[in-house]
């Protein structure tokens, strides 16, 4: 018999503001104890050098956190001038140093190559799997394997600052663009390289700012709760932001009650004003309760594809 997972059943999505120094997965442990979650998975990992949103997934949450995989990111980076370095950022090794030397018109020239669609090729210090393995795997062996360019799309890129050996930029990007690359990319069509020194995730999908917290906040709620002999639970839930925010950007298909209960045994129902393709927003009656992710089929149906089980 298998062994049953310990934790609460707890549903939601966290926005996490991610400390520098730890592995996104260690963030998730974090989450997951301070929530006593018995599931919960992140939405898109930040290198341990890069801080800011990551949201966690608590839950039935986890069942649409590829959504999250999928959306467009915002970053500020700062890089460093005229230093190359193995994995693009400082945690690497130096490769080679080049005085810095360009004006501020070349810079301005060579950014607008970066912005809108491009094929990038990873670096080789990615979580890409070649064979089943991590890029980054491969890399610490000194081995360098095969990996293909893929598309991506910058819609904005703004620089913040130039002073000195350093750049800020602002980077508004497609899901799966590497912003480690894009400033050793940049740096090579420099001439003097460059690495990344910070990088901070500002915003995922459409995810407010202002409503990330820390490990350190969430500490502090947890603590102050026990020490009130508060529930938890009763502070911490309530910091959680709906199931369906992770596929918020999807069309809302509402149906009535009775005709949910079809939907729910999993059968392709008849909903009137229904898009005529791609994926939807299931929701059930005037309360709008979220049903899950359904697709139009060839009939025209909404048929169910990823369900809550609530």
């Amino acid at each position: 018999m298998a062994r049953r997972g310990k934790g609460r059943n707890v549903h939601g999505v966290l926005l996490l503001d991610k400390p520098t120094g730890i592995s996104s997965n260690d963030a998730l442990q974090k989450v997951k104890r301070i929530y006593f979650a018995a599931k919960a998975g992140h939405t898109g990992a930040l290198d341990p050098l890069a801080t800011g949103m990551l949201p966690i997934c608590l839950g039935e949450a986890t069942k649409f956190s590829q959504y999250l995989l999928d959306s467009d990111k915002r970053y500020v980076v700062t890089a460093k001038l005229g230093v190359r370095t193995t994995t693009s950022d400082s945690d690497g090794e130096v490769v080679s140093e080049r005085p810095v030397n360009f004006s501020h018109a070349e810079l301005i020239e060579a950014l607008d190559k970066f912005r809108g669609d491009s094929m990038q090729v990873p670096s080789m210090y990615s979580a890409l799997k070649y064979q089943g393995q991590p890029l980054y795997k491969y890399a610490r062996e000194g081995v360098e394997v095969p990996r293909e360019a893929r598309p991506i799309t910058v819609y904005e890129l703004k620089l913040l600052r130039f002073e000195g050996d350093e750049l800020e930029l602002e980077v508004h990007s497609s899901k799966g663009t590497y912003i480690r690359t894009i400033v050793d990319d940049l740096g090579e069509l420099l001439g003097c390289g460059a690495h990344v020194i910070q990088l901070r995730r500002t915003q995922v999908s459409t995810y407010p700012y202002e409503r990330m917290l820390t490990l350190e906040q969430l500490e502090c709620i947890l603590q102050q709760a026990k020490a009130s002999e508060t529930q938890p639970s009763d502070v911490l839930d309530p910091l959680l932001l709906p199931l369906d925010t992770a596929v918020s950007h999807l069309p809302e298909v509402n149906m009535p009650d009775v005709v949910a209960e079809y939907v729910k045994h999993g059968q392709p129902v008849q909903v009137g004003g229904a898009p005529t393709s791609g994926l939807v927003r299931m929701t059930a009656g005037d309360s709008r309760l979220f049903l899950g992710v359904g697709e139009i089929n060839d009939d025209g149906l909404v048929a169910p594809k990823r369900m809550v089980n609530y």
